[in-house]
């Protein structure tokens, strides 16, 4: 799932696997985080190994599902015995002599298999618990790769700025020699001198993004050493994608719809409990009393029948039924949702890696080449310093523009992968396992 990365896809994917056929998270004990060394490229698959072993968010439900099943192992309980004791004409006329002494064992013998509906939605909360865990999972990998992502997207929009300060540093020198050679005003570099105050200005900016963009990424697993670089080359690395339809079937089993399924389970045993709870408990009482008046001692046995069990637990059956009910409208209603919002990510996802091709086989090497004729056309005189500054602009405007598309396209990417907890790879190009 949310892979997005061809050399680091085979790993992602072995992951997902196991998060999604495992209970990885309840088995894993919480380590220190191990913070990558100076200067260490970290890969998405390391990113994700250590948010799957160390973030709190997810060790939360081991925690929760120990108390469900200590919840369940109560449940599972037969009704309690109970031990009482009676004593009658104690402190009458006839004194202690008269005292009648009754020991009496009690308990209650429930009908309807209410004990078997109780261990039934004990259970039932388990499962739908470990599909919370499963959808929390999907929804914490999503948000690894888009953090990654915003790394990736900061490191290369850094690097612009720095190709951006020197093309501003080599206009100035430029037009310098100019002005001191009186072929242009002083204006000029007045101008130049200042556009490369701005380019530095925005090289010291993006520093500061990309230091907020690392320390956001490694705050997923409790990190707090951010000096690591990331393969820039990873930025323009698309998978082939499947087609919407395919895609969309595989978002109907996204563990965040799955989880509908196991909560209508545990509606329809909390139902079946509430029906159960409709049987009358019969409660029953046996025991030895001992009258000291006639030294006799007789056994003595009860039997306690409550009236109109069905009548007081009617609302609690119906309350029951329509909360089974409103599920399955839940889950209509979040598919529709979802395939609207899938298709809004496929075709997002598309519109991105066109433009991603076209400014870079199209676009920039033309700008590129155009900017080169205007320098040169400028230092024999033929343009005007506006001319050179305009073309190389549009140069940085494009580049920057091809990496926005580029993050873009990783982000709907990953999007589309945690809606379907897939690969974006048709089934076909799947890797084997």
């Amino acid at each position: 799932m949310l892979s997005f990365l061809a050399r680091t896809f085979r790993a992602r994917y072995r992951c997902a696997r196991l998060l999604l056929l495992v209970p990885l998270i309840f088995a894993t004990s919480r380590a220190p985080a191990q913070p990558p060394d100076t200067g260490k490229q970290l890969t998405l698959a390391e990113a994700i190994d250590r948010i799957l072993a160390q973030n709190p968010e997810l060790a939360v439900f081991r925690f929760r599902d120990a108390a469900l099943a200590g919840r369940a192992q109560t449940v599972g309980l037969r009704p309690p015995l109970t031990l009482g004791g009676e004593l009658e004409n104690f402190g009458g006329e006839g004194g202690s002599e008269d005292a009648e002494l009754t020991v009496s064992l009690s308990s209650v013998i429930e009908l309807g298999g209410q004990r078997a509906a109780r261990v039934h939605v004990a259970g039932a909360r388990r499962d739908l618990l470990q599909a919370e865990r499963q959808a929390r999972a999907l929804d914490l990998l999503g948000e690894v790769t888009r953090r990654y992502v915003d790394v990736l997207t900061a490191q290369q929009q850094l690097a612009l700025a720095r190709d951006s300060a020197a093309l501003a540093g080599d206009t100035l020198g430029a037009v310098e020699r100019r002005v001191q050679a009186a072929a242009s005003p002083r204006a000029e570099a007045l101008r130049a001198r200042a556009a490369l105050a701005r380019a530095r200005l925005a090289v010291q900016q993006w520093q500061r993004q990309l230091r907020y963009h690392k320390r956001a990424l490694v705050s997923l697993w409790g990190g707090d050493n951010a000096r690591f670089s990331l393969d820039p080359g990873e930025l323009y690395r698309f998978p082939p994608s499947a087609g919407f339809g395919e895609l969309y079937a595989r978002a109907r089993r996204n563990p965040a719809i799955a989880r509908f399924a196991s909560e209508d389970r545990l509606r329809a045993a909390q139902l079946r409990l509430a029906e159960a709870e409709s049987s009358p408990d019969i409660g029953w009482s046996a025991g030895l009393r001992h009258s000291r008046e006639i030294d006799e001692t007789t056994l003595v046995a009860g039997v306690e029948l409550p009236l109109f069990p069905v009548r007081r637990n009617t609302g609690a059956v119906a309350t029951a039924l329509a909360e089974r009910q409103q599920v399955a409208r839940e889950r209509e209603a979040a598919l529709l949702r979802l395939e609207s919002r899938l298709f809004r990510a496929v075709s997002g996802r598309e519109q991105a890696l066109s433009a991603v091709e076209i400014l870079g086989g199209e676009v920039v090497p033309t700008l590129r080449e155009a900017l080169a004729e205007v320098e040169r056309a400028y230092r024999r005189g033929r343009y005007s310093y506006l001319e050179w500054v305009s073309a190389r602009e549009e140069l940085i405007g494009a580049r920057r523009a091809r990496i926005e598309a580029a993050g873009a396209a990783l982000r709907y990417g990953a999007e589309i992968e945690q809606m379907t907890a897939a690969p974006l790879l048709p089934a076909s190009a799947e890797p084997q396992k």
